[in-house]
């Protein structure tokens, strides 16, 4: 009866992954991506089964263990609508910062909202002066890879003057002393000189 080598981890000897080196691309034949050609090892190994009976004799995935790859270069393109908001980033490109008023709580929303989550009304577009105070903030020392910004990212809480919500974006030079960053603080919107990818990187804060 086969020994139950599950019951022995550290004993177990697993079959190290074949270093196998790419094609040369005068030999890849059809396809032209083709980088390798091998056979795959028994993960499990002849000697281990769940099934101890007849193992050695056994295989079952010998004939899926020739193994291609490829080399499968991919581009994503997303074509997105910014939908009911769009006036808000095509007034960022005229550098004015609009905010959306409930017209009937007189409530201003910015971050601009169609419709008041209070009253359930259509609301209007309001321009604010883009000014207003740091209420919030935190610093991240690391950021995922596709945010192309330095580090550390400030990311604040404003609420913006002549607005009743808060309206989080990030906060750039604000110098090198963390310690001046303080709730309270004035702020300002600032508008990129520069071309941008996305709409939302047309503005940011800076202290005012």
């Amino acid at each position: 009866m086969a020994k139950n080598v599950f019951q022995d981890p550290e004993k177990t000897l697993y079959p190290k992954l074949p270093k196998i080196e790419d094609i040369d691309p005068k030999d890849r034949g059809m396809v032209k991506t083709k980088l390798q050609v091998f056979t795959a090892d028994d993960p499990i190994g002849p000697k281990l089964s769940y099934n101890p009976i007849n193992r050695e004799d056994q295989d079952p995935w010998k004939d899926f263990r020739e193994i291609m790859r490829i080399e499968w270069n991919m581009e994503i393109t997303y074509r997105h609508s910014l939908g009911k908001y769009s006036k808000f980033f095509i007034e960022l490109e005229n550098k004015k910062f609009f905010a959306t008023e409930c017209p009937k709580c007189g409530f201003v929303w910015a971050i601009p909202r169609p419709v008041c989550p209070d009253c359930l009304e259509i609301c209007k577009w309001k321009e604010l002066p883009g000014t207003g105070t740091l209420v919030s903030f935190s610093v991240s020392e690391f950021v995922p890879g596709f945010m192309d910004v330095e580090t550390p990212y400030v990311l604040a809480m404003v609420k913006m003057d002549g607005a009743d919500s808060l309206f989080t974006h990030q906060l750039r030079n604000w110098g090198t002393e963390r310690t001046k960053i303080k709730t309270g603080m004035p702020v300002k919107v600032v508008y990129t000189k520069e071309p941008v990818i996305h709409p939302m990187l047309l503005m940011w804060y800076e202290p005012a």
